[in-house]
């Protein structure tokens, strides 16, 4: 992957969807990778309204979206051994150690995962 590709956690987008300009003007020009996990859990959020929901889904367009496979398993198996961590995190986490990609997020228990390479945004 090239230097421009990150992995963004679901609450990257969410802050997103609530107009957060610092966060835009970074992704501009990056290449967005999304988990599937990801992609089912703001399709789920009761919260969106229309306009909302067709920012997901242009979002949703322009990702690449990475559904799940045995790599990937294997890693959420070993990230949730040693680390504890819920099974969508550990699914979301573990796609951005297969892709090598940087994982974009504002969870501060993901950034003690010294497997990954964790970009933390701090609101």
């Amino acid at each position: 992957m090239n230097g421009n590709s990150l992995l963004l956690d679901t609450n990257i987008i969410l802050y997103l969807l609530a107009g957060n300009q610092t966060v835009a003007d970074f992704l501009n020009n990056k290449t967005v990778f999304v988990s599937f996990v990801t992609e089912l859990e703001l399709l789920g959020y009761d919260g969106l309204e229309s306009e909302g929901k067709l920012i997901v889904e242009n979002l949703l367009e322009d990702s690449t979206i990475i559904d799940i496979n045995s790599e990937i398993k294997k890693v959420v198996i070993e990230l949730r051994k040693a680390h504890k961590i819920k099974l969508p995190d550990a699914i979301i986490a573990a796609t951005a150690f297969y892709l090598n990609i940087p994982l974009m997020t504002s969870d501060k228990r993901l950034s003690k995962l010294k497997e990954l390479n964790i970009l933390l945004f701090e609101k």
